[in-house]
């Protein structure tokens, strides 16, 4: 019988081998076509921003989905080492420096921000629910500044007591605001996406 001293990977599913199959840096590319699929949030030629874009798989999806008319700006404290298109530009840093970045790029307005930004999680449930909305309002604030009306908004929140307030200003914001969570999220992720369409 043949061994191997390959560690098997937990978390790996059916989702983890098909982005292998696949060419895709991470499983979470599924939640993103999956959210396309429904909300047609990107189009071709689209301007793109993508929050927490490590290690890269919405950036490999959206570039595909824009093409190369398109324009696409990724940030993340985590380094990005795939290879992108040249119409990928991939910065690693904070969100919090992030106008000061693009600035200097000359890309400011955009037709979709994406946000898959995740917290360092504790395992203390309401310490991690604070720490994802504290996130997403930045998320919110870098779409107010830099999405342009009619554009669309993509956020990753940990469901907790402050969900509903959340959903409800980015219905505030946005022509249509809705709650999905795609099939391809972990059974016990809390986890689920806050979507605004059409920028007001």
């Amino acid at each position: 019988m043949k061994r191997t001293n390959r560690k098997k990977n937990p978390w790996a599913d059916h989702y983890t081998r098909l982005a292998q199959k696949e060419n895709f840096a991470a499983r979470s590319v599924y939640k993103l076509q999956e959210i396309q699929k429904k909300y047609r949030i990107l189009n071709r030629g689209a301007r793109i921003l993508d929050l927490g874009c490590a290690p890269g798989s919405w950036l490999q999806f959206a570039a595909r989905t824009a093409g190369p008319g398109g324009r696409l700006v990724g940030i993340d404290l985590t380094p990005v080492t795939i290879g992108l298109p040249d119409h990928v530009t991939v910065i690693t840093g904070n969100v919090a420096d992030l106008e000061g970045l693009l600035t200097e790029l000359g890309q400011t307005r955009f037709d979709a921000v994406l946000s898959d930004m995740a917290p360092f999680t504790t395992g203390n449930r309401h310490v991690d629910e604070a720490r994802s909305m504290g996130l997403c309002e930045a998320a919110l604030n870098i779409a107010a500044k830099f999405l342009v009306p009619g554009g669309h908004f993509v956020c990753k929140i940990f469901q907790g007591s402050d969900f509903k307030a959340f959903a409800d200003t980015v219905s505030d914001c946005f022509d249509r605001q809705s709650a999905f969570r795609p099939q391809s999220t972990r059974k016990g992720s809390r986890e689920v996406f806050v979507i605004g369409l059409g920028k007001k």
